[in-house]
C-alpha cells in the first residue's frame, strides 16, 4: 500500500522533482517507481539515496531507462546495488539519451562494477555527471575510466573520491587527460571536473597529474563558410581538481605549480590536507606570479607555517585574479596573520580568506582589524577556533565602521563574516 502511494506521485501531471532520501524503500518499492518511469514524461529529478535498493531494484531502473526519455538526475546513492546493479545500469547507459547526472556513490561498486560502467561511456553521448565516490574501484577502475575518456567527449564532471586509487591509478587518469580532447565545429564538452579527494595519491600521481595539465587541451575548428578555410585554438580544459586528503608533499606540490606556469583556463585547486609544507607552499606561490587564470586555492591542513604563507602573502601584492584562499590549520600564528594583513592593505582581488585553526590569537586579530580599515574587496573571513578574545574582537570590530566600498556617489559597507569561537560554539 505504502509502495502504491509513493507511485501514485508519478501520475501527478506536473511534477518534476520527486525526493525519497533516507526512507525504508527496498527492491519492490524501486520497482514499481522503475515501472511507473517507463510511462512517465514529465519526470526529471529523482532522488533515492539512502534507502536499501539492492541490485534488483538497479535492475529494474535499468530497464526503465531505456524506455524514459524524460528523467534527466537520478540519485541512487548509498544504497546496495553492488556490481550486479552497476552492471545493469551499465547496460542503460549505452541506450538511455536522456539521462545527463547519476550518483552511485557509496554502493559497494568494485574494480568490475567501474569496468562496465567505463565501457558504458564510451558509447553514451549524454551523461555528463558521474558520481562514484565512496566505492572501491582501486587503480584498476581508475585504468577503466582511462580507458573511457579517451573516447568520451560528453563527461564533464567525475567524481571518485575516497576510492582506493594510489600514484598507479592517478597516471592512468593522467594519461586520459593529454588524451581527453577533441575536435569540433564548433561546439566543446570535455571533463573540467576530477575529484580525486580521499585517495592515495602521492607525489608520482602528482606529477602525472601535473605533467597532463600542461598538455590537457581541445582542438576548436570553426569553420569559415568555405570549407578549405578554418582557425584552429587550442583550449586548456579541466578547469577543477579535487585532491584534498591524499599524500602529497612538497615534490608534488611542485609538479602542480608547473602546471599552473602554462596552463590557461585551470580556476580551482583543493589540496587540502596533504603534506606539501612551506616549501610546496613557496612553489606554488612562485606559479601564481605567472598564470592570470587561477581564482582558487585551498591548502588547508599542510603545515606551511609562517614561512608559506609569507610567500603566499608576497605574491598577492601583484596577483590580480585569485580571489579564494583557504589556509585553515597551517599554524600560521600570529606572525602569518600579520603577512597577510600587510598584503590586504593593498590587494585588491581577494574576496574570501579562511585563516580558521592557526592559533593568530588576539595579536593577530589585531593586525588582521588594522588591514581591514583600509582593504575595500574582501567579502568573507573566517577565523573559527583561533584564541581570540575580547582584544582581538574589539580590533576587528574597531575595523568595520571604516570597512566601507564608494561607488559613485553613494556607500556600501563591506560583508564581512569573523567567526572567532571554537566549534561547540553556540549558533
Amino acid at each position: 500500500m505504502a509502495n502504491q502511494t509513493v507511485v501514485n506521485f508519478l501520475t501527478v501531471p506536473t511534477l518534476t522533482t520527486l525526493t525519497l532520501w533516507e526512507n525504508e524503500i527496498r527492491d519492490v518499492g524501486a520497482q514499481s517507481l522503475a515501472d511507473a518511469l517507463q510511462h512517465n514524461t514529465t519526470l526529471i529529478t529523482l532522488n533515492l539515496q539512502h534507502n536499501q535498493i539492492g541490485h534488483i531494484g538497479a535492475q529494474s531502473f535499468s530497464d526503465a531507462l531505456q524506455h524514459n526519455t524524460t528523467l534527466t538526475t537520478l540519485n541512487l546513492r548509498h544504497n546496495q546495488i553492488g556490481n550486479v546493479g552497476a552492471k545493469s545500469l551499465a547496460d542503460a547507459l549505452r541506450h538511455n539519451t536522456a539521462l545527463t547526472t547519476l550518483n552511485l556513490s557509496g554502493n559497494g561498486i568494485g574494480n568490475i562494477g567501474a569496468q562496465l560502467l567505463a565501457d558504458a561511456l564510451q558509447h553514451n553521448t549524454a551523461l555528463t555527471t558521474l558520481d562514484l565516490a565512496g566505492n572501491k574501484i582501486g587503480d584498476v577502475g581508475a585504468q577503466n575510466f582511462s580507458d573511457a575518456l579517451q573516447h568520451n567527449t560528453t563527461l564533464i564532471t567525475l567524481i571518485l573520491w575516497q576510492n582506493e586509487i594510489s600514484d598507479i591509478g592517478a597516471q592512468s587518469l593522467a594519461d586520459a587527460l593529454q588524451h581527453n580532447t577533441v575536435t569540433l565545429i564548433p561546439s566543446l564538452s570535455t571533463l573540467i571536473t576530477l575529484n580525486l579527494a580521499y585517495n592515495q595519491i602521492g607525489n608520482v600521481g602528482a606529477k602525472s597529474l601535473g605533467d597532463a595539465l600542461q598538455h590537457n587541451t581541445v582542438t576548436i575548428i570553426p569553420t569559415l563558410f568555405k570549407p578549405c578555410l578554418y582557425l584552429r585554438f587550442f583550449i586548456k580544459t579541466l578547469i577543477t581538481l579535487n585532491l584534498q586528503h591524499n599524500q602529497i608533499g612538497h615534490a608534488g606540490a611542485k609538479s602542480l605549480a608547473d602546471a599552473l606556469r602554462h596552463n590557461t583556463t585551470f580556476t580551482t585547486l583543493d589540496l587540502s590536507k596533504n603534506k606539501i609544507g612551506r616549501v610546496g607552499a613557496q612553489s606554488l606561490a612562485d606559479a601564481l606570479r605567472h598564470n592570470t587564470t587561477f581564482t582558487t586555492l585551498d591548502l588547508s591542513g599542510n603545515k606551511i607555517r609562517r614561512v608559506g604563507v609569507q610567500s603566499l602573502a608576497d605574491v598577492l601584492r601583484h596577483n590580480t585574479t585569485l580571489t579564494a584562499l583557504q589556509l585553515s590549520d597551517n599554524k600560521i600564528r600570529h606572525v602569518g596573520a600579520q603577512s597577510l594583513a600587510d598584503v590586504l592593505q593593498h590587494n585588491t582581488t581577494l574576496t574570501a580568506l579562511d585563516l580558521s585553526r592557526n592559533e593568530i590569537g588576539d595579536v593577530g586579530a589585531q593586525s588582521l582589524g588594522d588591514a581591514l580599515q583600509h582593504n575595500t574587496t574582501l567579502i568573507t573571513l573566517n577565523l573559527q577556533d583561533n584564541g581570540i578574545g575580547d582584544v582581538g574582537a574589539q580590533s576587528l570590530a574597531g575595523a568595520l565602521p571604516y570597512n566601507t566600498t564608494y561607488y559613485g556617489d553613494s556607500i556600501s559597507s563591506g560583508f564581512l563574516l569573523c567567526t572567532a569561537g571554537n566549534d561547540d560554539a553556540p549558533g
